[in-house]
């Protein structure tokens, strides 16, 4: 798929599939749901697309399956929710004896601004049972007074909970990306003296915020993360340069070789002089 773009629809006899069609219930049309439908699946099952037009969801109930787009693969297992944006190449295939699952396909449409992604979204451990089994009502129901008493499940998920959970995701995003820059700063100008206080001027987080994501991102504190960064870069110029060890630890923001020397081998478990000898 990576190498490859092309349209596949490889469903074997094993697969049955229950389709929820907007032509056929009109329920369905006011959330302007082209199509969905409740999936048991095993043997041979592969679909690709190279633009498809509306936006998919996949939620996996049981088994497992595989999702592949043009810069990831993703594994689906239980309970994740994958969100997959218009116009954005995919291929969905089964990974296990089988793979349960449903799916809806939501028009490319202002109502669904918030699935608009820039590229695939996957959850994980969420709890969309109460929609499935409305969709399995929804298709086996007659009535249509009855299949109108299911919509309000249905909105309440796609609309409130799926929008509170792609919203949750950008945030994190973008935290992520600025927490990303500040360190690549960093690491331009590791003998800067980089206080907490320096690190959140630039980056416009309170500590305790910087302190939050730091340790979710890398299992660091920020200054914690500073040091790794110096330590790092002090192996590198130990093993690949002949400059005197006062030099790289003032390179690396140590004004004081006994510092550096002291920090490096609490952190390395030799001496600089050692580890570059060694």
């Amino acid at each position: 798929m990576r190498n490859t773009l092309k349209d596949i629809l490889d469903i074997g006899p094993n697969c049955y599939e229950r389709f929820i069609e907007s032509a056929t219930l009109a329920e369905i049309k006011p959330l302007e749901i082209e199509l969905a439908g409740c999936s048991n699946l095993s043997g041979r099952y592969c679909v690709a697309r190279t633009t498809p037009p509306d936006h998919t969801l996949f939620y996996t109930l049981s088994g497992q399956g595989r999702l592949t787009t043009l810069h990831k693969q993703y594994d689906l297992t239980p309970n994740t929710l994958a969100i997959l944006p218009a116009r954005q190449a995919f291929a969905v295939s089964i990974a296990a004896k089988h793979w349960d699952i449903f799916w809806i396909n939501l028009a490319n449409t202002a109502c669904w601004e918030h699935v608009a992604l820039s590229e695939a979204l996957v959850l994980e451990n969420q709890k969309f049972e109460p929609l499935h089994l409305a969709m399995e009502l929804l298709y086996a129901e007659p009535s249509a007074s009855l299949r109108a008493g299911v919509m309000p499940i249905l909105s309440h998920y796609l609309h409130l909970t799926l929008k509170g959970q792609t919203q949750q995701e950008h945030a994190q995003k973008a935290s992520n990306d600025r927490l990303q820059k500040l360190f690549q700063e960093i690491e331009k100008r590791l003998q800067f003296d980089w206080t907490i206080d320096a690190m959140c001027n630039y980056i416009h987080y309170s500590s305790p915020h910087l302190h939050r994501l730091c340790q979710a991102k890398f299992g660091n504190s920020p200054i914690q993360q500073l040091i790794h960064l110096r330590i790092q870069r002090s192996k590198t110029l130990l093993l690949n340069t002949s400059w005197p060890i006062s030099h790289i630890a003032s390179y690396v923001g140590y004004s004081n070789i006994f510092n550096f020397s002291k920090r490096f081998k609490k952190s390395v478990g030799i001496s600089p002089s050692g580890f570059r000898h060694g």
